[in-house]
């Protein structure tokens, strides 16, 4: 073999070497990217991975993150008297009404038994629970035309047969609806969990409920 066929010879390996090389890199880097691309996809998704999550383990009994508190007995709680509460922390007032109507969210043997945050979702203000066709102390010339909370400091109005829904007043959103389960054999009523959004002052309106565990400022 003469001396330019093993320089040329050598010149072929290099460049066979670079090009494997480059394919490597370029299969690294694509790897790279994808791994950002993923770890970012990540951190948007985990906040809603992580209600779902809440959400479905709510009212299993040991396996969720809130506290199992009996609330009242099936044989205790009349049509449109309200049972007052503090859910899931203790300073946190809430009001469970029997409202003789079937509602979103209802349970009992008429699905009409419900339960919310009683801290108004505008300024945190405690509202009151207002049957079909009376008036709140507060404002004679307002009328239920169902059973709704009503709030007297701005009047905020939430629909308590459609998952809280604000049909009056000031308030951007529901106040949040405590999960309920009843023991069937025993007939008691326990809260077991709440749904979104966050009860006014613990991570206002985020959808993440377990911010409702970790405390925050309270409201005066």
């Amino acid at each position: 073999m003469t001396a330019n066929e093993d320089k040329k010879g050598d010149a072929d390996e290099s460049g066979a070497s670079r090009r494997d090389f480059l394919r490597v890199a370029l299969s690294l880097s694509v790897l790279l990217a994808a791994a950002g691309v993923l770890s970012v996809l990540k951190s948007i998704v985990s906040p809603a991975a992580s209600v779902q999550v809440a959400t479905a383990v709510s009212g299993t009994g040991s396996s969720s993150p809130f506290p199992k508190v009996m609330v009242a007995n099936l044989a205790d709680i009349k049509v449109n008297q309200p049972v007052l509460f503090n859910y899931p922390l203790e300073e946190e007032p809430n009001v469970l009404v029997k409202l003789g109507q079937k509602a979103a969210g209802g349970v009992g043997p008429d699905g009409d038994i419900v339960a919310f945050s009683q801290i108004c979702q505008h300024l945190g203000c405690v509202y009151a629970y207002t049957r079909p066709g009376s008036s709140p102390a507060c404002n004679s010339s307002f009328v239920a035309s169902g059973p709704v909370g009503y709030c007297c400091c701005h009047g905020s109005v939430f629909d308590f047969a459609n998952a809280g829904k604000v049909v009056g007043g000031p308030s951007p959103r529901p106040v949040p609806q405590v999960i309920l389960e009843v023991d069937e054999s025993s007939g008691d009523v326990y809260a077991v969990g709440m749904g979104p959004p966050t009860v006014f002052g613990y991570d206002t309106g985020s959808t993440n409920v377990l911010a409702d565990l970790q405390g925050g400022t309270p409201v005066s």
